[in-house]
């Protein structure tokens, strides 16, 4: 007893012993204790955190408290240099634990969400942000160390901002164009693989935007274009992608004016239906599509084509289906609301919404994938597996399919998820439940899979009466109809269409109608 007293009593050893105590219960806690409690949780951010975290705060503890009993230790003498010491280490210490928590944590966790964004600035911002935030710790760190040694910044500050200036005039040209890029990425007019078109005619598929270009690819001599962002910016740019993906493609054909034109008509909307890459309506392309294109090279194209439209088919019944129970939740939700969500209420919404769920594809307990058949997910996994075994496709483009599916349904899963946990707990949104049903729904036709509408049919119109040079007349008609898909092929998508819904006319047209209209 008379011994602890003496210890208590003696300002020197009685900090030390707490200060010692205190290291070995931190290190403990940190390396063993707090590591086995986080390994068990479901998400690795704690976990992560902890690892990133625990030497320096391990070091953070052990320099303030050398500062702390260093200034309670009246025989030991202290220096200003050694507490100059201890603070730079203290900053230097924060700085590099900063850094860390940035680089392995913020940036990572950055990095998956954009994954699941529908946004492409954060695909380019990020490494930015990577590359740059951990420099400006570092300097900002730097600088607060030399201050605390005792240098004076003053005309170190001067001097860097006088550089800055000379610097900044020397590159305005890289600033004009990194600020442009910026600018396309935050206020974009287009995402990554949209078709553009530019004022000097070049039609080219976006790939990137840099820093200081942006990469096209021209389909039409297989090479890429890089063009400075200040220059794109300036530029009146035609997006062939939005707002649809579909391309809108015109023949024009010539034929004797004595030819029946509704004859005429009626052959050219068939074929053009017929073809397994136009837009239309699948019943109509299923009927028509056994009808034509009968050469041997196209039998494969047109076994493929049938399996897609009929996966299609199913897909966009379902959507319909999907579109309807949405339809009616928001209906239910609107008339809960006008009083106030009780229990019952709630709990009818909840069991609505499980019947979305269920027609999506994900369980009502768990929300992962349920993996039915008959589910959305598995239906437009079925169709685009058919898509990609399309004979004319080139090997990028099953990665194109396959990547740009998977991305959509990871979207969807995100969003229905996000809903089902308001829905759980409306209460904070029970006013807005009904807008975020819509939200959702219309982001079904707009984002996931946009239903066809009837003006995309194919037209046929008279758009001229020619002579030729025996002074005969011709009727000249145009063919207009979209194109699925247009951007795949390696951009050659459109011209084999084309060619071949042009040459199959032509066949038609000879042998059955214009053969005989030449007898006559």
């Amino acid at each position: 007893m008379n011994l602890l007293n003496q210890v208590l009593e003696n300002n020197f050893y009685f900090p030390l012993i707490v200060f010692l105590t205190g290291l070995i219960f931190l290190y403990l806690l940190l390396f063993y204790g707090l590591k086995s409690i986080f390994r068990q949780f479901e998400s690795d951010v704690a976990l992560v955190t902890l690892i990133a975290s625990s030497y320096p705060i391990l070091l953070i503890y052990l320099v303030l408290g050398l500062k702390f009993n260093l200034h309670h230790w009246e025989s030991v003498k202290i220096t200003e240099l050694v507490l100059k010491f201890l603070d730079v280490s203290l900053i230097v210490i924060t700085t590099y634990w900063l850094v860390q928590i940035f680089a392995k944590i913020i940036i990572y966790y950055l990095k998956k969400y954009t994954k699941q964004s529908e946004v492409m600035w954060d695909d380019v911002l990020l490494p930015i942000l990577e590359a740059v935030i951990p420099v400006i710790i570092y300097i900002l760190g730097g600088a607060f160390a030399l201050k605390s040694a005792g240098v004076d910044l003053t005309g170190i500050w001067v001097a860097l901002g006088g550089a800055t200036f000379v610097i900044g005039f020397a590159v305005k040209d890289i600033l004009s164009n990194f600020f442009s890029g910026i600018v396309l990425l935050i206020d974009t007019p287009f995402r990554f693989g949209d078709v553009l078109s530019l004022e000097d005619g070049t039609i080219g598929t976006l790939k990137k935007i840099g820093v200081r270009v942006t990469q096209l690819y021209i389909s039409k001599n297989h090479s890429d274009i890089y063009i400075p962002n200040s220059v794109l910016q300036g530029q009146k740019i035609i997006n062939l992608s939005r707002p649809t993906p579909y391309f809108q493609s015109c023949l024009k054909i010539k034929v004797p004016s004595k030819s029946n034109f509704d004859q005429l008509k009626h052959i050219a909307e068939e074929i053009v239906m017929a073809h397994p890459n136009t837009l239309g309506d699948i019943d109509q392309k299923l009927n028509f599509i056994d009808k034509y294109y009968l050469e041997p090279e196209l039998l494969e194209q047109k076994e493929s084509g049938q399996k897609q439209l009929l996966t299609e088919k199913r897909v966009d019944q379902k959507l319909e289906e999907i579109d309807l129970s949405l339809d009616t939740l928001v209906v239910t939700i609107q008339f809960a609301e006008k009083v106030g969500l009780t229990k019952d209420e709630i709990e009818n919404i909840q069991q609505e919404y499980h019947g979305v769920l269920e027609l999506i594809g994900l369980d009502v307990i768990s929300l992962e994938e349920n993996l039915q058949e008959d589910s959305l997910i598995e239906l437009v996994r079925q169709w685009y597996r058919n898509l990609i075994r399309d004979p004319n496709l080139v090997d990028e483009d099953t990665y194109i399919i396959s990547q740009e599916w998977e991305r959509k349904i990871n979207l969807l899963k995100t969003r229905i998820q996000r809903l089902y946990q308001k829905i759980a707990s409306p209460k904070s949104d029970e006013t807005r439940l009904d807008d975020y049903v819509k939200e959702i729904n219309q982001w079904l036709k707009d984002k996931f899979k946009q239903p066809r509408l009837k003006w995309q049919d194919p037209q046929i119109r008279v758009t001229a009466i020619n002579h030729d040079k025996h002074s005969s007349l011709y009727l000249e008609f145009m063919i207009n109809f979209f194109i699925k898909n247009f951007k795949l092929e390696d951009g050659k998508r459109i011209s084999r269409i084309n060619s071949q819904i042009y040459q199959e006319i032509v066949e038609q047209l000879k042998s059955n109608y214009l053969d005989n209209t030449s007898s006559n």
